[in-house]
């Protein structure tokens, strides 16, 4: 997970218990920044779903990310918190975080790591 990313999911972890709402938005926004990571603009949630599907996003990556959408979908946007937002929202986000970047970073990663120690 790249470290700014890392730096809001790590928050979000910290504030849980206190903050549901509070975490469930910074995941949010780590979602987005994700995928700014992952070549889009990053303003809109829903045009960067868009375009990385267009692009051949694996569709198990597709449904995680339109379920980020779909749970609390009046606070997608960074910087806004979804009064509806309570502890299993959050936990779920945080699970879609960890399996869309298990998909689009780790994997690869370690593919590619394999892949380069072939003789």
């Amino acid at each position: 997970m790249p470290d700014d990313i890392r730096r809001d999911y790590d928050e979000a972890s910290t504030i849980l218990d206190q903050s549901p709402r509070g975490a469930a938005a910074l995941i949010r926004l780590a979602i987005q920044k994700l995928c700014k990571e992952l070549g889009q603009p990053g303003k809109n949630i829903n045009d960067d779903i868009g375009a990385l599907v267009r692009g051949g996003l694996d569709p198990r990556v597709q449904q995680a990310l339109d379920a980020v959408r779909v749970i609390g979908n009046s606070a997608v946007h960074p910087g806004q918190i979804d009064l509806r937002d309570d502890r299993a929202t959050a936990e779920t986000l945080f699970k879609l975080l960890n399996l869309i970047v298990d998909k689009t970073i780790s994997e690869p990663k370690h593919v590619a790591e394999v892949y380069a120690s072939l003789p």
